[in-house]
């Protein structure tokens, strides 16, 4: 099954899929951990394999920075990234970074 990013992290568990293919990084690295997580549900009875693909020098370089920058932020606020609260919106600066203003 092919689907965006978006629609694999909403309401769907995926336990059918063992491949995980991210084409297109999405800031908010948790939309992400919930996509790959619908393929890790109850009933799974494969490994599931995740790759990216990337292309250097690019917004995508940028986008993924700013996902460790999150990450980060969330982990010395609360001491785990899992448990923390997530930023809803990119800030002004967030977008003068990503897109090298």
């Amino acid at each position: 099954m092919l689907m965006s990013l978006k629609a694999g992290n909403l309401g769907l568990n995926m336990i059918a899929a063992s491949h995980v293919i991210m084409l297109d990084p999405w800031w908010n690295p948790y939309a992400e951990d919930q996509a790959v997580d619908r393929a890790h549900r109850i009933g799974q009875t494969r490994p599931v394999t995740v790759t990216r693909f990337t292309v250097n020098g690019t917004v995508e370089d940028r986008i993924l920075a700013l996902q460790a920058k999150k990450r980060e932020m969330v982990a010395s606020a609360f001491g785990d990234e899992k448990t923390g609260g997530i930023a809803t919106r990119l800030t002004v600066e967030d977008l003068g970074y990503l897109f090298n203003v």
